[in-house]
C-alpha cells in the first residue's frame, strides 16, 4: 500500500497536523485500518479507495478510534 505523511490544515511546510494518507489498493477491514492508524500514531490516518465510477471512498481513523 502506498502512503504519504502530509501536513494537514496548513499551507506552509512543517506546520499544521501531520496525517497519514493511504492509497488503498484492495479491501481492508476496519480492524486492519485501525491497526495501521495505531502504528502510524498520527492524529489522523485517511484511507482513499478508488471506486469503479472514478470517485473515491474516504475513511479516516485516529490511533484509538
Amino acid at each position: 500500500m502506498k502512503y504519504f505523511v502530509v501536513d494537514a490544515f496548513s499551507r506552509q511546510k512543517y506546520r499544521g497536523n501531520p496525517a497519514a494518507v493511504c492509497l488503498q489498493e484492495g479491501y481492508m477491514s476496519d480492524v486492519e485500518m485501525q491497526l495501521f492508524a495505531a502504528e502510524f500514531n498520527l492524529s489522523e490516518t485517511a484511507y482513499l479507495q478508488l471506486l469503479a465510477d472514478g470517485h473515491y471512498r474516504l475513511r479516516w481513523f485516529t490511533p484509538l478510534t
